[in-house]
């Protein structure tokens, strides 16, 4: 059979699937289907093309609204956690001054390094550089660094020179930032380190008055809300949350130039005598605030680094000691209060010593018949010891606490301590005659200040302030005619004939009483260590400062003695003698001032063989005015320039 004469095979058949597939091969099927659709229509296709196109427009439409201006908060939210952030605008903690406002503590600005560590870390052939100018090794800060990896904020350095840091930033490193802070700076240094105290890094006060008045000299810090870049760097201000509010001012009753007085005079009595610490307390007679207190061994509050909690010890406040012969004036006090003497009155101190129970009391030596101002003339602790044997027990403690012994003197400095003051029914056979001459009790040097301020004014005690203004209520201990009587008893002291004459102040009458007892061993005894005390009040005739010196463990084999008078009276001298005349203090003793110059005066005659000296014209002794010398402080610290040291 002839191809030309054959049929097609129809699908059915076996042939006809071959054939099919061929066509499929060939295209053959397509072209017949595509010839079937004649009324295919382009438009309709475009338009339901753009129908669905418009429909996605319309949904995207749809969705950047729903997204933007419906609800885009959370997208905002998100927005500004990545660029928007809230800082704190830091503030400077209030400026302390003394009486006269000169500064004692000011805040100066400093800057702090901070790093990213993350942003940092991606350069690390910078870290060597910035180590270097950090002074740290390169390994220790690569290690911090990767410790915080996963961190967003990592200090590098704290409270650092203003220029110096800039120094650090113009090295460019990726990821470095400042940060604007305070540093306290305190330009008396160590004379007034016990009072004031110091903060810590953070500008927060850890001892002293900086922890006492901590909420009043805080200040408030301020936030702001700012947009960084990816580099971390502020490139706009959008707003002001919160402005910076600063600290309050604080101005103390210290006065810085008396302050330097006693710590110099304290300084030296230490390293004369060779003793292990001192204290010394000036207090304002009618007003009872604190004009100096200065202590040894002291640091500075400039360099924390060195020094420990022994050297950072206010001991005029929280240090109590047995006062010693210092009690005297106050058993007297209660003696003459009680009725029982007065100054006229003889005690018989025969032989010198008088038994105590189990235990002898003993003077110095053996004064025989001394009056009840001798008593506090010679120190006669047999004297004193049967002046409160005379005394009711219950009547004898309520004196004394009354001056303030075995309470919180309530100046508000932290850590103040109340002292030891036993009441009658925890006595034992000893203890009344032993607290007549200051044994079997204790006490700060701030107490036995207040003590002696209110012996001073009229027998009132007023609580000690620090804060010039603050007036506190006062006590009356004893009644004034007692109070003038002591005074006048007391006065002997410093005179000729007394235990404490290095505290003579020339043109001036001063009312004193030496103290020296023996420290506690802690085994059940007391050692052969001593503590050398002075208290005084001057001018007599118008009191104005009370002055307490505590001298512990003075040399007792110097040749210079160990007693209150030797050691601790001297300090007195140096430091009321400057006060009186930086104060403008008149004489109260011009009589003895006169006296004295005419002996001078005298003197340079003799030594230029009676010839009238050179300048100095020789009035008549009616015609010359008694006029105090002029007194300019010594070694007074120069003015600091506020800065901070690197």
């Amino acid at each position: 059979m002839s191809l030309r004469s054959s049929k097609r095979p129809r699908d059915g058949d076996a042939g006809g699937t071959a054939w099919s597939r061929l066509r499929e091969r060939f295209g053959l099927g397509a072209r017949t289907r595509l010839r079937g659709r004649s009324n295919y229509n382009i438009r309709h296709r475009m338009a339901l093309v753009g129908g669905a196109l418009a429909l996605c427009s319309v949904a995207l439409v749809a969705r950047a609204l729903h997204v933007q201006v419906l609800n885009n908060d959370f997208y905002v939210r998100q927005g500004d956690a990545r660029s928007l952030r809230e800082l704190p605008i830091p503030t400077s903690r209030g400026m302390i001054t003394d009486r006269n406002g000169e500064p004692l503590a000011v805040s100066t600005p400093v800057d702090s390094l901070w790093a990213n560590p993350p942003q940092l870390l991606q350069h690390p052939d910078r870290i060597p550089q910035l180590a270097q100018a950090l002074g740290v090794p390169a390994d220790e800060l690569a290690r911090k660094l990767s410790q915080r990896a996963d961190k967003e904020f990592m200090y590098l350095a704290r409270r650092m020179n203003p220029e110096r840091a800039k120094q650090v930033l113009d090295l460019g490193v990726p990821g470095v930032f400042n940060q604007r802070e305070f540093r306290r700076f305190y330009p008396q240094g160590e004379a007034i380190a016990h009072v004031l105290g110091f903060t810590n890094i953070d500008d927060r006060g850890q001892e002293g008055l900086e922890l006492a008045f901590d909420s009043w000299l805080s200040g408030v810090p301020g936030a702001k809300r700012v947009i960084r870049d990816g580099q971390g760097r502020i490139i706009e201000n959008v707003d002001l949350i919160r402005p910076a509010e600063p600290g309050h001012d604080l101005t103390l009753t210290i006065d810085r130039r008396v302050q330097y007085l006693a710590f110099r005079e304290l300084r030296h009595a230490l390293h004369e005598a060779k003793a292990s610490a001192g204290s010394a307390v000036v207090l304002d007679v009618d007003t009872g605030e604190v004009l100096a207190m200065a202590n040894l061994p002291s640091y500075n509050p400039n360099q924390l680094d060195g020094g420990g909690g022994d050297t950072r010890r206010n001991r005029a406040v929280t240090d109590v000691v047995e006062p010693g012969s210092t009690m005297k004036p106050i058993t007297v006090g209660a003696a003459l209060t009680a009725g029982t003497v007065s100054l006229d009155t003889v005690v018989n101190t025969n032989p010198g010593t008088m038994r105590n129970g189990r235990y002898t009391i003993s003077d110095f030596r053996n004064y025989g018949a001394l009056t009840v101002t001798g008593v506090l003339t010679k120190s006669s602790n047999v004297g004193a010891a049967k002046l409160a044997l005379a005394l009711p027990d219950a009547g004898f403690y309520e004196f004394i606490h009354g001056f303030g012994y075995g309470n919180k003197p309530g100046s508000g400095f932290p850590g103040e301590a109340s002292g030891l003051l036993a009441a009658p029914g925890q006595w034992s056979g000893t203890t009344k005659a032993t607290m007549s001459y200051g044994y079997g009790l204790s006490a700060t040097p701030l107490q036995i200040a207040v003590a002696y301020a209110a012996i001073a004014n009229g027998g009132r005690v007023i609580a000690p302030t620090f804060v010039k203004g603050q007036r506190n209520e006062s006590t009356q201990a004893m009644s004034p005619e007692v109070a003038r009587q002591v005074l006048t008893a007391m006065q002997t002291v410093t005179e000729t004939g007394g235990t404490a004459t290095l505290a003579a102040i020339l043109g001036y009458h001063v009312a004193g009483k030496t103290g020296t007892s023996r420290k506690f061993s802690g085994t059940g005894g007391y050692s052969r260590q001593y503590i050398a005390l002075f208290a005084g009040v001057v001018p007599v005739e118008n009191p104005r400062f009370a002055m307490v010196v505590v001298i512990d463990d003075p040399d007792a084999s110097k040749g210079h003695g160990y007693g209150g008078g030797a050691v601790a009276a001297p300090v007195f001298k140096s430091v009321m003698e400057g006060t009186l005349r930086l104060m403008d203090v008149q004489p109260d003793d011009i009589e003895t001032w006169l006296a004295a110059q005419a002996d001078a005066r005298d003197k340079r005659l003799r030594a230029n063989g009676g010839k009238p000296l050179a300048g100095v014209p020789v009035l008549p002794q009616a015609a010359q005015e008694p006029e105090p010398p002029v007194y300019e402080p010594a070694d007074l610290p120069a003015p600091v320039s506020i800065g901070v040291a690197p």
